[in-house]
C-alpha cells in the first residue's frame, strides 16, 4: 500500500471524529472569510481612493458648503492640474430604504478625474449637452431595471422639492473594488433650482476634488490650499482622497479592530480544534507507531503519516469553508439594507490567509504527535495501553 493511501485511510479511521473535525474546520473557515470581507467592504472606499486626488472639504465639518468661487483660485496652484466639485443630494428614490449615493457634478471635469467610471464618449456627450441627465452606476441599473433614457423620479430631502432625471448613461467600475452604485448628475441643474427656490444656497458645493500631478507633492499643494483660504468665512481642510476615505472609516475604527482581532481569533480556534484531534489520534496509535519503528521505519515515515493525516484533514476542511464562503457571502449580502455596502466582494488575499492557515495550522497540529512519535521508545510504545 502506498504512503498516500495508507494516510488517507488512517485519517478516516475514526469517521465521525474526524467529520465532527472538518465540519468544525469549515464552520470556522467560513467565519474567518466573512469577518475578512465585512471589513474589506468597509474599506473599499480607502483601498480604491487615487493617491493623485486631493479632497478640499469644510474645515469644521464635511456638511457645510464651501463657495463656487473657489474653484479659480484651487485651479491657480502649482501643481493642480484639474479642480472637480461634487453636492452630496440625498433625496428619496421610490422609498426611503432604497439607499445609493447620488451627487450633483461639474459634467465636464467628473469622469476626467475618475477614469474608473467607465462611459463610452457617446454617453459623456449626451450627459454633458442635457442639463437634467444623470448617469448611474451599473449594480444601480441592474437593481432598479434602469436603462438609458429611463425617467428617474426623486424627492428631496436636503434640497426640497420634486426633482426628475433622465439616465443618459450607465457606468462600469475598472475593478472589482471601485463603487459602481452612485449617481451623478449636473450641479448647474441643481444650482439653478436652489436660486428659484432658495438663493441663500447657491453658488455653493459641496467639496472639491483636485487632481494633482504628482502624488509625493500633495501635502505641500494640500497646505498651500488650506493657506489661501485661511481666516475666510469658509476656511477648508484639504486631505488625500485616501485620508477624506478613512475619516469616514475611522468613526468605527473600534468595530473594524475587533473584527479584525476575531478574525484571526478564529484560526487559533481551528488550532486547537486540529489539535485536539491529532492529539487523540496519536495516543490511541502509539502503539501502532511503535510496531513501525520496530520493523525499521523511519523518522521520515512517521513524519510523513502524522503531518499528512493532519494536513489532509485541515485542507479537507478549509476547501468545504472556501467553496461555501462564496455562496454564504451572496447570501448574507442579499439580507443587507440596498446600498448598506457598495463593494461586498471575497478578496483574493482572503483565500490565500484562509489557505496558507490551513498549511500552517495542520503543520503546528503535528508537532506534538509527531515529538512524542520520535522520542518515544520502542519497549515503552509496546507496553502502551492508552
Amino acid at each position: 500500500m502506498s504512503m498516500t493511501k495508507l494516510i488517507i485511510k488512517n485519517s478516516f479511521r475514526h469517521t465521525l471524529r474526524v467529520l465532527l473535525t472538518i465540519v468544525g474546520i469549515s464552520v470556522a473557515v467560513i467565519a474567518f472569510g466573512m469577518l475578512r470581507t465585512v471589513v474589506t467592504a468597509w474599506n473599499a472606499g480607502v483601498a480604491a481612493s487615487s493617491p493623485n486626488r486631493l479632497v478640499v472639504r469644510q474645515a469644521v465639518s464635511f456638511i457645510f458648503p464651501l463657495p463656487y468661487a473657489y474653484k479659480e483660485k484651487i485651479a491657480g496652484i502649482p501643481g493642480v492640474t484639474s479642480v472637480s466639485w461634487l453636492n452630496w443630494f440625498g433625496g428619496t428614490y421610490i422609498d426611503k430604504d432604497q439607499f445609493f449615493a447620488r451627487q450633483a457634478c461639474d459634467p465636464e471635469t467628473i469622469f476626467t478625474l475618475y477614469p474608473e467610471f467607465r462611459l463610452t464618449p457617446s454617453e459623456i456627450s449626451a450627459f454633458r449637452s442635457e442639463r437634467n441627465a444623470c448617469i448611474v452606476g451599473i449594480e444601480t441599473a441592474k437593481r432598479y431595471g434602469l436603462k438609458v433614457g429611463d425617467i428617474m423620479n426623486m424627492e428631496g430631502d436636503i434640497y426640497p422639492g420634486s426633482w426628475q432625471f433622465t439616465v443618459r448613461g450607465i457606468y462600469t467600475p475598472r475593478s472589482k473594488t471601485d463603487d459602481a452604485t452612485q449617481m451623478f448628475f449636473h450641479w448647474e441643474y441643481l444650482n439653478e433650482r436652489m436660486k428659484q427656490d432658495d438663493a441663500s444656497r447657491a453658488d455653493q458645493v459641496g467639496y472639491y476634488v483636485v487632481k494633482i500631478d504628482d502624488a509625493s507633492k500633495s501635502a505641500v499643494i494640500s497646505q498651500k490650499i488650506d493657506e489661501l483660504f485661511k481666516n475666510s468665512p469658509a476656511e477648508t481642510k484639504t486631505e488625500t482622497e485616501g485620508q477624506f476615505q478613512q475619516g469616514f472609516v475611522s468613526s468605527s475604527g473600534a468595530i473594524i479592530g475587533a473584527i479584525n482581532i476575531m478574525s484571526y481569533l478564529i484560526i487559533g480556534i481551528i488550532l486547537l480544534v486540529l489539535c485536539n484531534t491529532m492529539i487523540m489520534t496519536s495516543r490511541e496509535r502509539t502503539r501502532e507507531y511503535a510496531v513501525l519503528k520496530s520493523l525499521g521505519f523511519t523518522g521520515g515515515h512517521l513524519f510523513a503519516f502524522i503531518a499528512g493525516e493532519a494536513l489532509t484533514i485541515s485542507f479537507l476542511g478549509a476547501g468545504i469553508g472556501i467553496a461555501l464562503l462564496i455562496p454564504i457571502v451572496q447570501g448574507f449580502e442579499s439580507l443587507l439594507p440596498r446600498g448598506w455596502f457598495p463593494v461586498f466582494i471575497i478578496e483574493s488575499s482572503t483565500y490565500v490567509l484562509a489557505g496558507s492557515s490551513a498549511l500552517i495550522v495542520g503543520i503546528i497540529a503535528a508537532i506534538i504527535p509527531l515529538y512524542r512519535a520520535l522520542t518515544m521508545r520502542i519497549v515503552d510504545g509496546l507496553r502502551f495501553t492508552g
